[in-house]
């Protein structure tokens, strides 16, 4: 059995095994540091090669699988899918584990399975009779089809609300949202979403002009890419220092409308920052006695303790320290401030940060410098964050003090 290199199988004989290699490695990372994320990565990156096993074959010239192998199941494409969501799910929860009930997500792809081994095991004359008489006949492979398409729509949605609540969930949680923000898979759904929107661009101009095996080759192209994407990006990329818990039924406390601002009964000589206009919250009814007490005790606390400087600080980290639930706290935060909590500790940063950009010892320092001393973790989130509470750039708002 020889492999005729060409233009056509080279690319996706390199990507094929790039994607083994790599999945291996998924694989052997996931069970010696006990990490179900990296062991569904490499189960998907192996789905991704198998998308285009067949035209990689077919274009080297070996034909096992349309003739000793036919009808032998060899796609995971129904279960890809799953794979990719249940990925997000156990990077953003590190207590993520299956269950029983979770079996229902690989039904469609068990299914197709067992119809196909079933057929196949009966042996070649039925196959083709079976092909002929019946598969083909009623439009079993259209059928696959639209599950498979069905599938990988429906999927990707669920993917993208996932990721959507997870990145407002990390507001309420954390102090410093960039470390565990995951842009790596917001980039890697938008490359998931223009690969199967190539694909189905593809499978429409198939069937209007019926492409010969030739020239329906660039979606497998472009899969190829997307392995290499996935798998070195996804292999590379750092893993949280928090076990994060975040779900797909968490609890993200809303917004309550805006109406006037709350700025009122703080501590003597405890300031709170001023809020921007699209900030200032309130809600229906006030905290009650005991949350306001909370309310107070944090206001103290930020302002004595100050905690905010701390980089790594989380609505956990500080709930300890005030020794309330952080379900709690968080509600004496968004309620009593009307800010979520990422918002409520960077406005004490960029407070930090305004009055030591007006002292004269720190004339040495540069603006991150002075932006890390104030619990910023990196130039872009200092940034955001002052523009965002004051209206201004860093820059300019030096300028205007002097």
């Amino acid at each position: 059995m020889n492999f005729y290199f060409s233009v056509y199988s080279t690319p996706l004989l390199i990507g094929f095994i790039q994607g083994l290699v790599y999945a291996m490695l998924l694989w052997v990372r996931g069970w010696r540091e006990e990490r179900l994320s990296d062991t569904l990565l490499g189960w998907m990156v192996l789905a991704l090669c198998f998308s285009f096993l067949d035209y990689m074959l077919g274009f080297a010239g070996i034909e096992i699988l349309w003739n000793e192998l036919e009808f032998f199941p060899r796609s995971l494409d129904l279960l890809l899918p799953p794979l990719f969501y249940f990925y997000l799910r156990s990077q953003f929860d590190g207590s993520f584990r299956f269950y029983w009930r979770d079996l229902r997500h690989a039904l469609p792809f068990l299914i197709d399975t067992l119809y196909h081994l079933i057929i196949f095991a009966a042996g070649p004359d039925f196959v083709s009779n079976w092909k002929a008489n019946v598969h083909d006949a009623f439009g079993g492979d259209r059928v696959e089809y639209a599950i498979g398409a069905g599938q990988q729509l429906l999927y990707l949605y669920w993917s993208l609300q996932l990721y959507r609540d997870y990145r407002g969930w990390i507001k309420t949680q954390f102090s410093d949202t960039d470390t565990i923000s995951f842009g790596w898979f917001r980039n890697f759904l938008i490359a998931l979403t223009v690969t199967l929107l190539f694909a189905f661009v593809m499978d429409g101009l198939d069937l209007w002009l019926n492409l010969s095996f030739w020239q329906d080759w660039w979606d497998n192209l472009v899969y190829v890419v997307l392995v290499y994407y996935v798998s070195i990006t996804g292999y590379a990329q750092i893993q949280p220092t928090r076990r994060l818990a975040f779900s797909a039924n968490a609890n993200i406390t809303p917004r309550p409308p805006v109406q006037e601002p709350i700025l009122t009964d703080t501590p003597a000589g405890v300031a709170l920052p001023k809020l921007t206009a699209t900030d200032i919250r309130s809600v229906d009814q006030g905290l009650g006695a005991e949350l306001e007490a909370q309310k107070q005790e944090l206001l103290t606390i930020m302002a004595t303790e100050k905690p905010y400087l701390e980089p790594d600080l989380s609505l956990a980290d500080l709930a300890r320290r005030m020794q309330v639930h952080p379900v709690t706290l968080s509600q004496v935060i968004n309620t009593g401030t009307g800010r979520n909590f990422n918002d409520f500790v960077n406005a004490y940063r960029v407070e930090e940060f305004k009055r030591q950009v007006r002292n004269p010892a720190n004339a040495h320092l540069s603006f991150l410098g002075l932006a890390l001393n104030c619990g910023f973790n990196s130039k872009a989130t200092f940034n955001r964050a002052f523009r965002k509470f004051t209206g201004t750039s860093p820059g300019a708002f030096s300028g205007q003090t002097e």
